[in-house]
């Protein structure tokens, strides 16, 4: 004889009438503590109806959040590419300052795709995010009134839209000078005896990489130096890799400076100088922009400017919110370390 197995009923749920009678409050009392309603309520209440919300181990209802405040509790971060370390340390920040603000981050990956963060951009709208961050550089060859029509609908939805870098009509910036932390690296290096200089950038028209050539050319001219060529390619540690295998092909002349567009370039570069059988620093060296903790650690530490990036994604989650937004400039520092060393 087979036996009729048991059993267990779900656990019930508690909803949100269970947490206005365990609080003694009203429904609508209850709903305006619990699912972000604007209208105020005493303070006496809220404290009831969040103990008793706690007690019971009830969780608001988001689509109810969202409704009640025209906007969810969530701020979309997009980025280029979440293996890079530099928007590694940005997202860090972002996600920091959120969970202090009671807020969530979700990440998206544009691939450095113009159509891809257009359409992530419009999915994102029909989620009625508290604010967009668009942590990718702006491409000038690329028409920007499409996503800025995207950015001015989200905007009407609710949402407050921030950009980094570059600006786009109708956002909030948080910024940083990208020429002219490269234009004091390369008067620094040239301070350092340096006079031979080759660009590892990305491709023409992407305007971070164009305003870190333009700066580090004039520094470095102005300095007495003189850069031979500007390699033009993509912003990862491969495309440096490449680059400078290119350059390492026509045998570079000792004392030769590769300067990578940013550390993740510097630090393919670096490594290309390796496995060609030369010394990244005594012989060839190498130099960066950003800062990231990778830069420091290898060997030789990478010469770069370093970039707040924690605080840049700090203060970007800050211009989401504020109802009042300020831009300021965050300061540059050019570090120097072992890959570009004096040279007599």
């Amino acid at each position: 004889m087979s036996e009729t197995p048991v059993t267990t009923p779900p656990a019930r749920v508690p909803t949100l009438g269970d947490v206005a009678l365990e609080a003694g409050v009203s429904l609508a009392t209850a709903s305006r503590v619990l699912n972000g309603s604007q209208r105020r309520v005493a303070d006496d209440f809220r404290v009831r109806v969040e103990a008793a919300a706690e007690r019971l181990g009830y969780t608001a209802n988001l689509s109810a959040q969202t409704t009640a405040r025209g906007t969810s509790a969530v701020v979309a971060l997009l980025v280029a590419d979440i293996a890079d370390p530099y928007f590694g340390q940005l997202a860090a920040g972002v996600t920091r300052a959120a969970e202090a603000a009671g807020l969530i981050t979700t990440i998206a990956i544009t691939e450095r795709d113009p159509e891809r963060e257009l359409r992530l951009v419009r999915t994102l709208r029909g989620q009625r995010p508290r604010g967009i961050i668009l942590a990718t550089s702006r491409d000038d060859s690329v028409d920007p009134e499409p996503l800025i029509r995207e950015l001015q609908n989200a905007t009407s939805a609710g949402a407050r839209v921030v950009t980094l870098g570059a600006g786009l009509p109708g956002t909030r910036t948080v910024a940083f000078d990208n020429r002219a932390g490269a234009r004091d690296l390369g008067a620094r290096v040239a301070g350092l005896g340096y006079r031979e200089a080759i660009v590892l950038a990305a491709a023409e028209g992407v305007r971070t990489s164009d305003d870190r050539v333009a700066g580090f050319t004039e520094g470095f001219t102005d300095g007495g130096g003189r850069v031979a060529r500007v390699l033009r390619g993509g912003i990862s540690r491969d495309s440096g890799y490449e680059a400078a295998s290119e350059v390492l092909r026509d045998e570079p002349a000792e004392g030769t400076l590769l300067f990578g567009i940013s550390d993740v370039v510097a630090i393919g570069a670096l490594s290309a100088v390796r496995d060609a059988g030369r010394t990244p620093g005594a012989d060839i060296a190498v130099a960066g922009f950003d800062d990231i903790a990778a830069g420091r650690d290898i060997v030789p530490g990478i010469t770069t400017v370093h970039v707040p990036l924690e605080r840049v994604g700090e203060q970007a989650l800050e211009a989401t919110s504020a109802e009042e937004w300020q831009p300021s400039a965050l300061p540059l520092e050019v570090v120097l370390r072992d890959s570009t060393p004096p040279r007599a």
